[in-house]
C-alpha cells in the first residue's frame, strides 16, 4: 500500500499582491510562507514567472528565487516556472548556474513554453522574435548542454553554469510538454492548478512515453493543487472566495490584485461564471481537516502523484499560514491509503 504521506508536498507561489498592500509585503509574505513551509517539511517552494500584471510580484523570478534561498536553509527553491521563451538559454543558464554556486544542491528549473503574459508584453520581452514549436525542445537541449559538463574545445560555457547539473523540470498544461519530458527523461509538473482539463491525459502520456535518462530512470509527476484548508469547511469556503474572485477576473479579462474574501460570493454570481470557476479550479481540495484529507487521498487515487504542489491563495497571511499547516497534518495521516498502481 502507498500512503497519502508517501506523496511529497511542496508549494508554489505567484506572490500576490494583496488589495491595500505593497509589493514589498507581497515579496515578505513570500518569505515568510517559504520557511513556514520549510518547518513543516515541505519539499521544494516555486515561483511562478508572470509579466505586466499588478495581482503578481514574481516577474523577476530568479532574484526571487535567490533572496527566498537565501532565507531558507535546506528545501528546495525553484521556478514554476521560467517561461523559456522569454529568455536566451545562455541567460537562464548563467543566472540558474549563479543560484545553483550560493545554494549548492537547493535549486531547481522549471521551464514553461508559454509567455506568461500577454503579447504586446512578451515582444517588450524578446523583442521581434517569432516563436515556433521547435523552439522549445531546442532550447531545452541547449540548456541541459549550459548546465552539464563543458566539454573540450566548447565554444559557448555558461559560467556560472557549466557543470552545475541544475535539475530541468518541464511544466505544462497540454500534452506538448508531457509527451517531451518523456522523451527525454525529465521530471514532469502539470498545471492542473488552472488547467486541470487534461491533467489524466498528460500524466498517462507522459508515464507511457517515458524513456530512461541519466536524470531519472522512471517517471515523477508533480501535481498542481489549489487549496485551502481552514477549521472548518464553512470557513475555508469563505476563505476561498478570494480565489474565486482571482479566478473570475482571469476569466474576464480583469486581472487585479488579491481581493479580501467575500461572504457567499459564489452564490451571487450567475450559473455560467460559477462554473467556468468550477472547471478552472476542478482540481482544487478546499474545506476543514477532514474534507482535505479526503480531497487529496482521491486526487491521489486518480493521478498517482509523486508530489503535490498546492497553490494557496488566502488573503490573510497568518491564515494561510495555518492553511499550510492543516495541509501538511492532513498528507500526514497515515490511516488513509491507496493501493499501489496495478502493472
Amino acid at each position: 500500500m502507498k500512503h497519502l504521506n508517501d506523496i511529497r508536498l511542496s508549494m508554489l507561489d505567484l506572490v500576490a499582491v494583496r488589495e491595500g498592500r505593497s509589493v514589498a509585503d507581497a515579496l515578505a509574505v513570500a518569505l515568510r510562507t517559504a520557511q513556514h513551509a520549510e518547518s513543516l517539511g515541505f519539499t521544494r517552494y516555486w515561483l511562478a514567472e508572470h509579466h505586466n500584471m499588478s495581482g503578481i510580484a514574481s516577474s523577476a523570478t530568479a532574484v526571487l528565487i535567490g533572496h527566498i534561498a537565501g532565507g531558507t536553509k535546506h528545501m528546495r527553491i525553484g521556478s514554476g516556472g521560467v517561461m523559456l521563451p522569454n529568455h536566451a538559454p545562455l541567460v537562464v543558464a548563467e543566472a540558474f548556474g549563479t543560484l545553483a554556486e550560493l545554494y549548492p544542491g537547493r535549486i531547481d528549473l522549471g521551464l514553461g513554453r508559454a509567455p506568461g503574459t500577454d503579447p504586446h508584453t512578451m515582444r517588450a520581452l524578446r523583442r521581434d522574435r517569432v516563436e515556433t514549436e521547435a523552439d522549445f525542445p531546442r532550447d531545452v537541449a541547449e540548456l541541459q548542454h549550459l548546465l552539464g559538463p563543458a566539454t573540450p574545445g566548447q565554444r559557448l560555457v555558461a559560467n556560472p553554469g557549466a557543470g552545475t547539473n541544475v535539475p530541468i523540470w518541464l511544466l505544462g498544461s497540454s500534452l506538448f510538454s508531457a509527451r517531451l519530458a518523456a522523451e527525454r527523461g525529465l521530471p514532469y509538473a502539470f498545471a492542473s492548478h488552472f488547467a486541470p482539463r487534461l491533467l489524466l491525459q498528460a500524466l498517462d502520456v507522459y508515464r507511457s512515453h517515458f524513456q530512461p535518462s541519466a536524470t531519472l530512470d522512471k517517471p515523477y509527476a508533480i501535481v498542481g493543487v489549489p487549496l485551502i484548508a481552514a477549521p472548518t469547511d464553512e470557513e475555508a469556503e469563505f476563505l476561498a472566495s478570494s480565489t474565486y474572485q482571482r479566478v473570475l477576473g482571469i476569466l474576464t479579462g480583469k486581472r487585479g490584485q488579491l481581493p479580501p474574501p467575500v461572504k457567499d460570493f459564489m452564490q451571487g454570481l450567475h450559473p455560467q461564471e460559477q462554473a467556468a470557476i468550477a472547471d478552472f479550479l476542478a482540481a482544487a481540495v478546499i474545506g476543514g481537516p477532514e474534507t482535505v484529507r479526503e480531497g487529496l487521498l482521491a486526487l491521489a487515487q486518480a493521478t498517482d502523484a509523486d508530489e503535490f504542489m498546492i497553490v494557496s491563495d488566502v488573503y490573510d497571511p497568518a491564515l494561510r499560514l495555518r492553511s499550510l499547516t492543516i495541509t501538511a497534518e492532513a498528507m500526514a495521516t497515515r490511516e488513509l491509503s491507496l493501493p499501489s498502481p496495478v502493472a
